[in-house]
């Protein structure tokens, strides 16, 4: 068996896949080394995850972890690798960027651009096997537009001070049932901000038919577009994969389109391709 796993900030996508092509997924917290330590992520791993797996694992050995997670630097993926291999001792565990995770299940062995569109976001050349270079994300502070944390840090900031009517302010406080104090207070003094203003994002959603909050989103989408996908200079269609993307689709084509860039395929997440990827080491095992 295989388990593979797809983590942004917000939440991880786990998929269990038997020798016989069966499959089982789970959903648990985000998993992040540059927030987390090895102990705080092999807790989540050992709370969250094995009791909704556990009595799946009798159906054969589990040889291979493929992990592919936001935050997985070269630097801090062996601490994700660490809490896995205590988890999961007679596997073999293989840590790698959530960017190269979704290059693959969206390109394969193909070469082209792959983009993450999630709570953060990031974008890359890739040449069918590995990632050939990339524009830095950042993070939601000094980069990462495109990405829920930035559109909600930017719809928030916007409301609070009074960018977009007095009408919209009253309906954001009213559906979360917040203030400017309960934000700051969030934002500033409490761990993860980047969830917290990634989670106020789907407001616009809610309200994307409003032409305020669909100029919030497609000037979002532009941002990304020219501070990223320029420095590609792609011939081929780009593909997405993420939240952000899939629900903003159309206003995210129209914003591609506008800007002279070739569309491609858009993925709430990557496991499907990721399945494909790595089918060649879903082989029949026993204990």
């Amino acid at each position: 068996m295989v388990l593979l796993a797809d983590s942004g900030s917000t939440k991880v996508h786990w998929c269990l896949v038997t020798a016989s092509g069966q499959y089982s997924d789970v959903f648990t917290d985000g998993i992040n080394p540059l927030f987390q330590t090895s102990d705080a992520m092999r807790n989540s791993i050992c709370n969250q995850l094995l009791p909704k797996i556990s009595q799946l694992l009798w159906a054969g050995t589990l040889t291979h972890v493929f992990f592919y997670g936001a935050g997985c630097t070269p630097e801090k993926k062996v601490y994700v690798q660490k809490a896995l291999e205590a988890v999961f001792k007679k596997a073999e565990v293989s840590v790698e960027s959530d960017m190269l995770g979704a290059a693959r299940g969206l390109l394969g062995h193909t070469p082209g651009v792959a983009c993450i569109l999630g709570t953060g976001s990031g974008s890359c050349f890739y040449d069918g096997e590995k990632i050939d270079w990339c524009v830095p994300s950042l993070g939601y502070i000094l980069g990462d537009e495109g990405s829920a944390a930035v559109l909600g840090k930017r719809l928030v900031g916007d409301l609070l001070k009074n960018q977009l009517g007095d009408d919209l302010k009253e309906f954001f406080f009213e559906e979360y049932n917040t203030s400017m104090a309960d934000i700051i207070e969030k934002v500033y003094r409490q761990p993860f901000p980047n969830r917290f203003l990634a989670k106020l994002s789907k407001f616009c959603a809610d309200h994307i038919d409003d032409p305020r909050i669909h100029n919030l989103v497609y000037d979002h989408f532009v941002q990304f577009i020219r501070r990223n996908l320029v420095q590609y200079k792609a011939s081929a269609p780009i593909g997405f994969v993420g939240s952000i993307a899939y629900y903003y689709k159309p206003v995210l084509e129209e914003a591609m389109k506008a800007e002279g860039l070739p569309m491609g395929t858009i993925l709430k997440d990557p496991i499907e391709g990721l399945k494909e990827y790595h089918k060649d080491v879903i082989i029949p095992t026993t204990e």
